[in-house]
């Protein structure tokens, strides 16, 4: 049955579980029929996060959403040894693997923008398309020293991570969440989005330890695949410049604004942004 008229792809999906060789059990939804569209989520997220995609573009691919290891549901047979963006990277190519649906559409937001960018680079025999909305991490600039994020966001996620670790959890977050988007987002944000973030809080000060790689005119150029590069328009200007760099490196790039919307512009404005992924895997 065409995927545009099964009823099945307008009813929940159900959890299920993916064993790969590393060992971890990966935690996924998936609905729709076609070809695979592969949602890997950022900081302080899950397979939850991509709700509103699902919902829209199962009616034309296979979308399938993650939970990367470390973040909900965890338990320890779902583990890896520890935090680590490669490790993550490694993860999700085992994992499209193991469920045989690559080359995949692969769609990646904030620090799952980072995971899935290395993916395609190191496995490119598994990425037919790329998106990547507001990529997170540092830029570095040609003839300038290895990148780094600014001291006032080292400061700040400094502060996040003692207020995580005392339990001040909701005031930790809200710091966060309200820096790399604007001020007064955590309040005005979902409950659905607070619940979910305050479930995966654990993983936010182990991220801090974990510095992602720096985006560079080499590595840009290994990823091969077309790319489609979405910023929010009122993302903060570390994603912007991202999306900028990143559009003028790669080889086959498409850079697209999401209007009246920040960091989450898949969740504040879904309906643009539903329609820039649909368009752009479709073609």
């Amino acid at each position: 049955m065409n995927a545009r008229t099964d009823p099945s792809i307008f009813a929940a999906p159900e959890l299920g579980f993916a064993a790969i060789p590393s060992g971890v059990q990966v935690p996924y939804v998936a609905k729709g029929s076609g070809e695979t569209m592969v949602f890997v989520h950022g900081s302080l997220c899950d397979y939850r996060y991509w709700d509103s995609q699902l919902k829209f573009l199962a009616q034309h691919f296979h979308c399938v959403s993650l939970s990367l290891s470390h973040y909900w549901p965890g338990n320890e047979a779902r583990l890896q040894p520890e935090f680590n963006w490669w490790r993550h990277v490694v993860e999700l190519a085992e994992f499209i693997a193991a469920m045989n649906v690559g080359p995949v559409h692969l769609v990646g937001h904030s620090r799952g923008g980072c995971v899935a960018f290395h993916l395609a680079r190191e496995y490119p025999g598994l990425v037919k398309t790329l998106t990547l909305a507001d990529p997170g991490g540092p830029l570095h600039a040609d003839g300038l020293p290895d990148a780094d994020l600014p001291p006032s966001v080292h400061t700040l996620r400094s502060k996040v991570a003692g207020l995580i670790d005392s339990g001040a959890v909701e005031q930790g977050l809200q710091m966060f969440v309200d820096s790399v988007s604007m001020p007064g987002i955590w309040k005005r944000s979902p409950g659905s989005f607070r619940r979910m973030a305050i479930d995966n809080a654990s993983t936010l000060p182990k991220q801090f330890q974990d510095p992602l790689p720096a985006y560079s005119r080499a590595a840009a150029a290994d990823v091969t695949c077309r790319t489609l590069l979405i910023e929010g328009e009122r993302s903060p200007r570390m994603y912007r410049e991202n999306v900028e760099k990143l559009a003028a490196w790669i080889g086959r790039a498409d850079r697209f604004v999401v209007g009246r919307a920040s960091h989450g512009m898949n969740v504040t404005n879904p309906a643009a942004f539903n329609r820039l992924v649909h368009a752009f895997a479709a073609a």
